[in-house]
């Protein structure tokens, strides 16, 4: 749904499930730093708001977007986690690369979750402005931090139910 109707960070308290016994890996770009941040920031607070301990949250930082798919994949070989979040930014500029970097991440993130049995999700912001990547990074529209950190909640969750049946 586009953020000019719904709020990233508007969601039922109620409808998400308990994150204690839940581990969580954070791959975050370095590129946009001041937008990742925020993001990180928003998800972080978030899954300790539903329970996550803060040391069952792994983070670590790749230089940029396109990263994010190596970073993702080598937390999940290396790390026991119930999920891996790619938080990113890519703003178009005035050459293809944003379209290649979108496409590149996007069907990496795909991938991931064809291959491994977690649940990867997508915390990519593409947007035409910074101003944009601004208003999903914490301002108007929310934060696609929280909304990443709620969809690994309820991923994790249905992933468990489905595996008890």
């Amino acid at each position: 749904m586009a953020t000019a109707y719904h709020n990233l960070s508007s969601y039922n308290p109620e409808t998400v499930p308990d994150g204690s016994d839940m581990r969580i890996g954070i791959v975050v770009s370095e590129w946009n730093e001041n937008i990742t941040k925020a993001l990180l920031d928003g998800a972080f607070k978030t899954l300790v708001k539903h329970g996550v301990k803060s040391e069952n949250i792994l983070i670590d930082f790749v230089p940029g977007s396109f990263e994010l798919i190596f970073g993702s994949k080598h937390l999940v070989e290396n790390k026991e986690i119930d999920a891996v979040i790619a938080l990113g930014c890519v703003v178009r500029g005035g050459t293809p690369h944003f379209e290649y970097v979108c496409s590149g991440v996007t069907q990496g993130i795909a991938d991931m979750n064809i291959r491994y049995d977690i649940p990867f999700i997508f915390g990519l912001l593409t947007t035409d402005t910074m101003q944009q990547a601004e208003e999903r990074a914490g301002g108007i529209h929310g934060n696609k931090g929280d909304e990443c950190a709620i969809t690994a909640l309820k991923m994790i969750d249905f992933y468990r139910r489905n595996l008890e049946e």
